[in-house]
């Protein structure tokens, strides 16, 4: 194993807890997206499409959970990759759900769950647990 390096000074105390950071924002990530689509119902339901709007604690944990990725990409390098790619295609369907939402607001049909976040936002938990089970935190305490 490589010997552990300093890039960002007093942020590398965070190398050996980054997985758990990571799961924490990972189910912070869902709960708000939770909270979310339900007021992204209740806006439709009371102004129409012009009243959905942007959800800032969800818009909030998409942000620190691909900064936290990017992070672990210095810590663990494969699996830092693949959870980037994870988070970052979230962040893609996140932006795009919430068009979908616009858009279906106009065409005055009843809004749908987002689909695709939901399936990255499960494969990325599965990962990361694999990663916490098996090479990670939970490794060395099992």
């Amino acid at each position: 194993m490589e010997p552990f390096v300093e890039i960002f000074g007093p942020l590398d105390a965070l190398h050996s807890v980054i997985e758990p950071v990571l799961l924490v924002l990972v189910l912070a990530n869902m709960a708000t997206r939770f909270f979310a689509h339900n007021r992204h119902v209740k806006q439709y339901e009371n102004g129409g499409a012009d009243a959905i709007s942007r959800f800032f604690p969800h818009e909030s944990t998409n942000v620190l959970l691909m900064l936290g990725s990017f992070y672990y990409l210095t810590v663990n390098h494969h699996g830092g990759m693949i959870m980037s790619m994870f988070v970052a295609g979230l962040l893609i369907t996140d932006l795009f759900e919430f068009e979908s939402r616009k858009v279906e607001a106009r065409r005055e049909l009843s809004l749908d769950r987002p689909k695709a976040s939901l399936s990255l936002w499960t494969l990325s938990l599965l990962y990361l647990g694999f990663q916490l089970l098996f090479t990670g935190t939970l490794g060395t305490l099992v």
